[in-house]
């Protein structure tokens, strides 16, 4: 059973930064995906962020491009998401997802196989 924590989510102004963190715990995910969606209230998950098993090739919704960054330390079983210049379009429950390899650079819902249960952030203005 594959468990995945959110860490990180609070309330910050418009402007600032805040970084999430996620730990897969109950197996590894080492061959993984991990990323991010994000359910503004009102709205359906949409996608984020996700990286590579390794780390590599990030890749990014357009909204957030230039002012998230997506990692994932592949040793530890960890994915982050550090987010700059936040706005308050941003404010929403993110979740931290991974996703086999046959997930690809995927930004479908239904093609990440496991999710946490959430971390809200609210942006102030």
């Amino acid at each position: 059973q594959v468990q995945l924590v959110e860490f990180g989510g609070g309330l910050v102004q418009a402007g600032g930064s805040l970084r999430l963190s996620c730990t897969a715990s109950g197996r590894s995910l080492s061959n993984y995906a991990m990323g991010w969606f994000g359910q503004a209230p009102g709205k359906g998950r949409e996608f984020v962020s996700r990286v590579d098993w390794d780390g590599s090739s990030p890749s990014y919704a357009d909204s957030v491009k230039g002012r998230f960054t997506a990692s994932r330390d592949f040793g530890m079983n960890t994915a982050s998401l550090q987010m700059d210049s936040l706005i308050s379009g941003d404010a929403a429950i993110y979740f931290c997802v991974a996703g086999p390899p046959a997930t690809g650079r995927s930004t479908d819902v239904l093609d990440y196989e496991y999710w946490g249960k959430g971390a809200k952030v609210t942006v102030s203005s």
